[in-house]
């Protein structure tokens, strides 16, 4: 026999000796199935980092909902698993192993605690028992449907550290828990195998702070620490008390001497520009006021015209060329001399206030450049005896109007899907590309129907930058008095003055619900009030995404296709935030057609 296979067949004769064979199926499970039967995959250190050890402060100490903790806590150790691993339960060979690591732990909390004496639990049983033989994810996946998952994502994403938004997600995981896993599947002991699997797998997939959040522990497996205060707090927190109303008192005087000073000094301002005025008996055209912000050093297109000029083009003014009228002042069709024709903005508030949303404005749209954003062409400034100041801005004019006219206009016409596709399109973009062209970025803050221009072609134009907001470098938001229009404000905006550019990403979203179903964002019919964003997601709820559509609308698309566009909208005008896409990220989705799950 050649000696080099000497060690081969001695390799047979032993495993023959031992009996030892290996099975497909075996080999197949490996992944999951280690081979220290000593060692416990799971890490239950993240509980321990979780839980406070003060058992007066501690949930385990509660004696009505102990058990109950110490099942959750087992299913947050199990979703960390999940998360990292893709399996709901361990290998059974390290059952032994986990329930042992499990028990010590519980030791810690609360001593001489003998889980399954105490529960009835057979702990080391149910710890790799799968329900209804569900052990990883991608077997969890293919039992729910896509739409399901995707509500998922819709509720459960964002952070769960208020009861609003926790209740939302809980709420989802126990329909979806009732529909899939209710009176079914294997059970250990007087506990469903089932139960923990919806907010397992939420946690470790859906949820974008993972089960080791102490938000996400809280909510989805009712892991919380409220530490008991002493009587040294409470003294503590009386001298606070004191002290606090102490400096209240103080800062209110404060507060109120600054207050007098600051009318007085109003008042002045006041005086002297009533002063001013008195001695202007003659037109005088006024430039400091936008000079100062540098525009020309930025825009050296940009023209100033003459009052004259200004008149001359609208006929001064003549009510025939109005063709808007908005809380600022109106719009006037205007031809240039060079035949060219223009849209002229007058500003009717000719207060200090209506200064500086002039020089506002004027400095925005002067310093933004893009295809699908209004091009100021030039602007005026005048003080007229008897008439005040003007401010005026002169834009190209789009042919076409707004999408506001043609989706609810007197001469309504009701447009194609493509058309309204490529308006979509376009709005995105020139929102992209004012929070992320720029820098720093530019919010919006009025994006609605009326403020998209179409051009002869249809491109869109988004206009109307009186109240957009500079956002500065390294800023996450800006406070700021609310402003825009109703039925397109974001909830975190109207409530409490939160501004970001997902402000914008809500806007956009009624946006889109409007041209897909032709409805308007907001309407209130004799007390009956319609909103599109409730009417649209609670059909998206229902299944009936493309109920949604406007009934007989031209070249529609494929159903599956129209069906994503729907949820791009009402992913984009959620209510919680931080589920929205940015706007770059919407952009990708309606160019490319991706899946709406892909862009959380």
């Amino acid at each position: 026999m050649p000696l080099s296979l000497f060690p081969f067949f001695a390799l047979v004769t032993i495993l023959t000796f031992l009996e030892i064979g290996i099975s497909a199926s075996y080999c197949q499970n490996l992944s999951n199935e280690t081979l220290g039967k000593a060692s416990c995959p799971l890490n239950f250190d993240i509980l321990k980092k979780l839980v406070n050890k003060d058992p007066e402060s501690s949930t385990f100490a509660n004696i009505s909902t102990q058990c109950q903790t110490i099942l959750e806590g087992l299913d947050l150790v199990r979703s960390e698993y999940l998360r990292t691993n893709e399996y709901f339960v361990p290998p059974p060979t390290t059952s032994k192993a986990c329930w042992d690591s499990y028990q010590l732990l519980i030791g810690e909390f609360i001593n001489g605690f003998d889980i399954e004496t105490s529960c009835g639990y057979n702990i080391a049983e149910w710890i790799s028992k799968p329900c209804m033989n569900i052990k990883s994810r991608a077997q969890f996946e293919s039992l729910i449907p896509s739409t399901e998952l995707y509500q998922l994502r819709y509720y459960c994403t964002q952070s769960l550290d208020d009861s609003f938004t926790c209740e939302l997600c809980t709420r989802k995981l126990l329909q979806l828990g009732k529909n899939y896993f209710d009176g079914i599947g294997s059970t250990a002991g007087n506990i469903s195998a089932c139960s923990g699997y919806p907010s397992m797998y939420a946690a470790a997939f859906i949820n974008n702070f993972g089960p080791t959040d102490k938000a996400t522990a809280k909510c989805l497996f009712s892991i919380e620490l409220k530490p008991k205060k002493s009587s040294s707090s409470h003294h503590r927190s009386a001298i606070a008390g004191a002290t606090a109303g102490s400096l209240v008192g103080l800062l209110g005087a404060f507060s109120a001497i600054l207050v007098l000073l600051m009318r007085r000094h109003r008042k002045n301002i006041k005086e002297r520009s009533r002063r001013v005025m008195e001695k202007n008996d003659s037109v005088k055209d006024e430039t400091s006021l936008v000079f100062g912000f540098g525009l020309y050093s930025r825009s050296t297109g940009l023209k100033k015209f003459k009052i004259k000029e200004i008149k001359s083009a609208t006929m001064n003014f003549s009510r025939e060329n109005i063709i808007g009228m908005g809380g600022y002042g109106n719009v006037y069709k205007g031809v240039l001399p060079d035949g060219s024709e223009v849209a002229i903005k007058r500003f009717k508030n000719c207060s200090l206030v209506g200064d500086a949303n002039f020089v506002h404005e004027v400095e925005v749209i002067a310093s933004v450049k893009h295809v699908n954003l209004v091009e100021l062409r030039g602007f005026c400034t005048a003080t007229i005896p008897l008439e005040g100041h003007q401010r005026i801005i002169v834009c190209d004019l789009m042919h076409n109007g707004s999408l506001y006219d043609h989706l609810f206009g007197s001469e309504k016409k009701r447009l194609s899907w493509p058309i309204r596709l490529k308006i979509a399109l376009g709005t995105a973009r020139g929102l992209a590309y004012l929070h992320h062209g720029l820098h720093p970025a530019i919010i919006h803050r009025d994006i609605k129907a009326s403020n998209i221009l179409l051009d002869e072609t249809f491109e869109p134009k988004v206009a109307d930058f009186g109240l957009a907001k500079i956002k500065s470098e390294g800023t996450t938001h800006l406070s700021t008095r609310v402003a825009g229009t109703l039925g397109y404000v974001a909830p975190e905006y109207a409530l409490y003055g939160k501004l970001t550019e997902k402000s914008d990403v809500y806007s956009f979203g009624v946006v889109l619900l409007e041209l897909l179903s032709g409805k308007k964002a907001y309407d209130n019919d004799e007390g009956k009030i319609f909103r599109v964003t409730d009417w649209a997601w609670e059909l998206v709820e229902q299944g009936r995404a493309l109920d949604v559509l406007e009934q007989d609308m031209a070249e529609i698309g494929l159903a599956e296709v129209m069906e994503q566009y729907v949820l791009v909208a009402v992913l984009c005008s959620h209510p919680i935030l931080d589920v929205r896409p940015t706007m770059d990220q919407t952009v990708k989705i309606l160019e490319s057609g991706l899946p709406v799950r892909s862009s959380s």
